[in-house]
């Protein structure tokens, strides 16, 4: 039962954020220079740490603040009382540290500047919704997320396998933040109403109800523009579509007006659609090397 609910805690459909950047980067970087495969490892562990690192983050400080006393989404530890906040709390640090670890070996092996970037990063993940001004309560949570897990773990893993920095992997990167967004679009979508009560101002929150719907459609939609540029390079990138499309099913449902519990299977359909990108994307980036 314990490990169901740290893994629920960690929240697995997140999880493809992560991945897609990781496996993207390392595709553009299949037909530049000379590949350092094993590097691409220690950047999806570096990727993989900091998206779990955040979300226990969050788990602990918004419980702690009080914010997640009513949800209609996935348990969260704290706010349920499930785990003590300093358990939480230990089990964020621990994956940060491992993410800074893993990149510290990168490096290394490749330039010192990225220290700073993992700085940068795991303090954005932290004062995300930690610290006295979070800046995810003042509707800057899609900027991070597009930075981070869509620019700044795409590039940069090309760049740790290669050493380079192509224009491809700047461009590959667009859509992978895109749709990486939409997942906490939706997020912040399905708590509107419990975000308002709490004074958390969302980018959700702010826009409203419809706009926030149009802007995740807008979202699907750049992913899917930003791809067929992408393939101007490399056309095989073209099947990066079938990812695009993947969607649509999530945007019908939003569009619908789903509400509430509802929107939480429309997070489960954006994850998917995000890895199956993720995939194709990868696929034709290799094909065209």
């Amino acid at each position: 039962m314990l490990v169901k609910l740290w893994i629920a805690g960690a929240r697995p459909r997140t999880l493809p954020a992560a991945v897609v950047p990781v496996a993207v980067g390392g595709a553009v970087a299949a037909g530049s220079g000379e590949p350092a495969w094993w590097r691409l490892a220690l950047a999806l562990v570096v990727s993989l740490a900091l998206q779990v690192g955040v979300n226990y983050a969050n788990d602990y400080s918004d419980g702690i603040r009080g914010t997640d006393e009513v949800r209609v989404g996935p348990v969260r530890l704290v706010g349920s009382g499930l785990v003590s906040p300093k358990r939480v709390k230990a089990a964020a640090l621990i994956a940060f540290g491992i993410a800074a670890v893993a990149g510290g070996v990168l490096a290394i092996v490749t330039t010192l500047w990225l220290v700073a970037v993992g700085i940068a990063a795991i303090a954005a993940a932290w004062f995300y919704t930690g610290g006295k001004n979070p800046y995810g309560y003042m509707g800057l949570g899609e900027v991070f997320v597009f930075v981070f897990f869509g620019v700044v773990a795409t590039v940069g893993s090309t760049f740790v396998v290669v050493e380079e920095l192509p224009s491809l992997t700047w461009l590959a990167s667009i859509p992978v933040g895109c749709l990486a967004c939409a997942l906490l679009v939706i997020n912040n979508l399905r708590d509107i109403p419990t975000d308002k009560e709490v004074g958390k101002r969302t980018l959700a929150v702010r826009l409203g109800d419809a706009r926030t719907r149009s802007f995740y459609g807008a979202l699907i939609a750049l992913a899917g523009l930003f791809t067929v540029l992408a393939a101007v390079q490399r056309p095989a990138a073209v099947f990066g579509l079938f990812g695009v499309a993947a969607a649509l099913p999530a945007w019908r449902v939003v569009r619908s007006g789903a509400v509430g519990r509802d929107l939480i299977a429309v997070l489960g359909l954006t994850g998917r659609a995000q890895l199956v990108f993720g995939a194709t994307f990868a696929i034709g980036l290799v094909v065209g090397a």
